[in-house]
């Protein structure tokens, strides 16, 4: 089974512009992009490291695809057993519930049984009243407690068929848990005899290689080559995480300089929106005036010359004098209608463009734990131990199997015991590897990565963000191990350091 690697980045998370709902589904559409993206792009380099093997293999690449199905097998596993206590904690809460309402139903029905003796010994009844000759006045007070009596009765006996409706319900959903459980229980049950069986097969694989591994386990070139294999995947890594940062610096600088220039343009076509403006009011402005100027010229001219008759005709906006009659003609003013003044032209529309609604995205799966704005920290030293074990291979020291030396350090341990995060970061490498079997490298930043090898299962995948003291995989013998143990390592810029500086105790 093969997995990509993924190095997820918020390329959006530091971004101005990173506000609001339609931003974050941007974000996770842009980091699912790049996931796919680095998953393929680190494949390849996968892909390459394998085509650069030598003819001569390994004799622990026979445990690879058994060693990877025990892991799946065993993650799952997990998933069934944490899912089984919530049903079981489910169950227990159903089961305290219906106690509950048992007892509150046998305390209904024995309140019921009481109100019921009670009324038969005291002989109420509304006939015994009506038929016992007494004062009416107290007729009347008896038939109203017998009927307060009737009202509480079918009071109590509505509350005892909620509760016993309850009581149905819950023993209902009891059964469904139940059920449930079984199922559970069963797949359990499957998972594990799957598990029994993939040891017994990889049993018999160790078995039929174990002489070959010994043999090989003289030779330092094995371990050479298993060493700088690691190492060429690393550099793998760094180029990776290099360029991924170089990708998102130079993204950032085109989202900022995209920013900058809707800003720029925005400013340009407002000012351009207000000279226009300004220019409309003036033109509107010199109209207007030259129709006053007009009028009262025309109005200058009739003071100055009151026997002619005139007609005052607008033209074009400009008053005009017709003096066509004859001055001899009994003189009469005639004033046409007086000029109405030109409004001026609306001011241009301002074009609003409106931008075209976004496409509905569809809403995200689980959504993706992201990596903290401008990235992980590193590491600083104090780290905790990944896992509670004794160190026998320690950084620096030549190696028993000669080897060379050690480039990290190992720690033997229990099968099956939790292999810890020594720090927040991503996981970038989740795979099977030779000489190392299941291995897991995590990316914490500054250049800085932590390495987990021979673990039985990897529980995280490539992209998971995990936290400090996180569990991440098991202990395990995978990679031609014989004994369990976890190999760990820590590299600064590509080169081993001794963890045992950064590691307490």
């Amino acid at each position: 089974m093969r997995r990509g690697v993924l190095l997820l980045w918020s390329l959006l998370a530091a971004s101005p512009l990173a506000v609001g709902a339609e931003d974050l589904q941007s974000r996770q559409n842009e980091a699912r992009q790049q996931q796919q993206e680095l998953r393929q792009r680190i494949q390849s380099l996968q892909r390459n490291i394998e085509k650069a093997e030598t003819s001569r293999q390994d004799a622990a690449q026979a445990l690879r695809t058994t060693e990877s199905a025990i892991s799946d097998t065993d993650r799952r596993l997990l998933e069934l057993e944490q899912r089984s206590k919530q049903v079981q904690k489910h169950l227990g809460e159903l089961q305290a519930q219906t106690s509950e309402q048992e007892k509150l139903r046998d305390q209904r029905q024995q309140e019921l049984a009481e109100q019921l003796r009670a009324m038969y010994a005291s002989g109420l009844s509304p006939w015994a009243a009506l038929l016992s000759g007494d004062d009416p006045q107290a007729i009347q007070r008896e038939l109203g407690y017998l009927s307060y009596v009737s009202q509480a009765q079918a009071e109590k006996i509505q509350a005892l068929h909620a509760t016993l409706r309850n009581l149905e319900q819950l023993k209902a959903n009891e059964q469904l848990s139940q059920r449930e459980l079984a199922q559970l229980s069963e797949e359990s049950e499957k998972k594990k005899e799957e598990l029994v069986a993939q040891q017994a097969e990889r049993s018999q694989v160790l078995a039929r290689v174990q002489t070959e591994l010994n043999q090989q386990r003289g030779q330092a070139s094995r371990l050479q080559n298993n060493d700088e294999r690691l190492g060429r995947l690393i550099s793998g890594l760094d180029v990776e995480i290099a360029r991924q940062a170089e990708l998102a610096r130079q993204a950032e600088q085109r989202r900022r300089e995209a920013a900058e220039r809707q800003r720029r343009e925005a400013a340009e076509a407002a000012a351009r929106q207000q000279a226009a403006d300004r220019q409309a009011r003036e033109v509107a402005a010199r109209r207007a005036e030259e129709i006053r100027l007009a009028e009262e010229r025309r109005r200058a001219e009739q003071a100055r010359e009151p026997l002619q008759v005139v007609q005052v005709r607008p033209r074009d906006g400009v008053v005009a004098v017709d003096a066509a009659e004859t001055p001899r003609e009994r003189i009469r003013i005639t004033e046409s209608t007086p000029p109405v003044a030109t409004p001026p032209p609306p001011p241009p529309v301002r074009e609003v463009v409106r931008a075209a609604p976004p496409e509905p995205t569809p809403a995200p799966s689980t959504p993706i734990r992201e990596v903290p704005r401008g990235g992980f920290n590193g590491l600083s030293k104090g780290l905790p131990m990944p896992v509670q074990g004794t160190v026998q291979g320690r950084f620096g020291v030549d190696r028993p199997d000669g080897g060379g030396k050690w480039r990290g350090i190992m720690i033997r341990a229990d099968q099956g015991r939790a292999v810890k995060s020594v720090g927040a970061g991503q996981v970038v490498y989740a795979n099977w590897l030779n000489g190392y079997g299941n291995l897991l490298i995590i990316d914490h930043g500054n250049g800085l990565l932590t390495v987990y090898g021979h673990n039985q299962s990897l529980l995280k995948q490539v992209g998971d963000v995990v936290g400090v003291g996180e569990e991440v995989a098991r202990v395990g013998a995978t990679g031609g191990q014989v004994e369990p143990g976890l190999y760990f390592e820590i590299r600064q810029n590509g080169q081993p350091v001794n963890p045992q500086l950064w590691l307490r105790g």
